[in-house]
């Protein structure tokens, strides 16, 4: 079983000519509000892509709705509390190009404590895999909490900021990380080669296996001296929101399945290529029928 210590954010949705500068007033010409927050959305693709997924959660009494979606698409939801706090949400603009900017508000995703981590990683068993992602409180206390549990953890640590660094990252077994992310771990410039990325990581985490994501430039994978890479689909991108995480659960949910790596990294980036090309985070996740019959449809 994975289990998914995760934001759960109602995600507010403008599309705009281009993002809004400092001082602009910009009129929006679509609105939306949905299902969101990078640990719901990593929850429903590895769901989608037929993974078993167990949410670890918090969420507002009045959004309940929001956990019944997740359950309908096949994750367990029995640890998403409901709670009197107002839920997470975010403000996505996405421009006409498919670029977006987000401004998160965390809500109940940062009311946990000691004591409901404690609880939540008691009820799983040694050699479980944790996945989780930076917009929870209490990552300094459950990673080592999972580690000494027996759990292997996956982490992408987004968003990214300084606290990030402070955290026990070489008691993860699988990292997940975009240009941004890979250069804010290793104080690389954003425009660094992927390999000079991948050999500051290595460097850093020798015994973690990493995926650098790099949108149209595909992505790779790295455990020590093993370096692979799957080149992106050639499609044009409608919304980029949310392709990261339909990677990392498709990804994680091939890997479940005892694929090889270099099938985990193909099926991931399909169903990420497909999820670009439509509109939204959540809505735009791509069922596994969809993945498996663009797979066949590629070139042997």
């Amino acid at each position: 079983m994975l289990h998914n210590f995760g934001s759960i954010n109602l995600d507010h949705v403008y599309r705009v000519p281009h993002l809004v500068r400092p001082g602009e007033t910009l009129a929006s010409h679509d609105y939306r509000i949905g299902l969101g927050g990078k640990g719901a959305n990593q929850s429903l693709a590895m769901a989608k892509a037929g993974g078993r997924v167990c949410h670890w959660g918090r969420l507002g009494h009045q959004d309940a709705w929001a956990r019944d979606t997740l359950s309908r698409a096949g994750v367990e939801v029995s640890r998403v509390t409901l709670v009197d706090e107002p839920s997470g949400h975010a403000i996505i603009q996405v421009d006409d190009r498919a670029e977006n900017a987000i401004i998160l508000f965390p809500g109940a995703n940062h009311g946990f404590r000691r004591a409901d981590l404690n609880k939540l990683v008691a009820g799983t068993q040694s050699g479980d895999w944790l996945l989780t992602q930076n917009e929870c409180i209490g990552l300094d206390k459950l990673i080592p909490l999972a580690d000494n549990h027996g759990l292997k953890i996956a982490f992408n640590p987004a968003p990214m900021a300084d606290d990030v660094l402070r955290l026990p990252l070489s008691r993860c077994w699988l990292l997940f990380v975009n240009r941004t992310e890979a250069a804010g771990l290793t104080g690389l410039a954003p425009d660094a080669g992927p390999e000079a990325l991948l050999d500051a990581l290595v460097a850093q985490l020798p015994a973690t296996e990493v995926v650098l994501t790099l949108g149209g430039e595909g992505a790779w994978y790295q455990l020590g001296d093993l370096r692979l890479h799957q080149p992106a689909l050639p499609v044009k991108a409608v919304d980029t929101t949310g392709a990261g995480d339909t990677f990392i659960g498709y990804y994680m949910a091939a890997l479940q399945a005892r694929l090889p790596v270099s099938e985990c990294l193909k099926r991931a980036s399909t169903a990420a290529a497909l999820a670009v090309q439509r509109s939204g985070a959540a809505e735009s996740i791509p069922g596994l029928n969809e993945v498996e019959d663009e797979l066949k449809g590629e070139p042997s």
